[in-house]
């Protein structure tokens, strides 16, 4: 090491040390990884079970609206719809424009 390195490591308040055995630095290497990788499994796992509650919710939510319109007349539905229509005619653009995106998809794969 040159006078010059260790004047710069100690300006900056660091003590230099060299390892007295390489190998017990790979060893702390290693278990530092390994707690990351560890770290952000469980950070994986949880957010893996809260999108599942999410998806779940939302799954149970759509089910019990569409046994709702099974019970209602289709009339009945098409009034339903446009009277959402006139309420929020921007949501329902937009609505439309992804229904017609998604239909288009399905139908390019067939």
């Amino acid at each position: 090491m040159s006078h010059h390195e260790g004047t710069e490591t100690e300006e900056k308040g660091l003590m230099a040390l060299e390892p007295l055995n390489g190998e017990d630095t790979t060893n702390d290497y290693m278990n530092d990884i390994r707690l990351q990788a560890e770290e952000y499994g469980h950070k994986i796992q949880d957010a893996a079970l809260k999108a599942k509650d999410f998806a779940e919710e939302k799954i149970a939510a759509a089910g019990e609206k569409f046994k709702e319109l099974q019970d209602k007349d289709p009339r009945e539905l098409v009034e339903d719809a446009k009277e959402y229509a006139r309420k929020k005619p921007g949501q329902t653009i937009l609505i439309s424009a992804a229904v017609g995106l998604f239909v288009g998809l399905l139908l390019r794969r067939k």
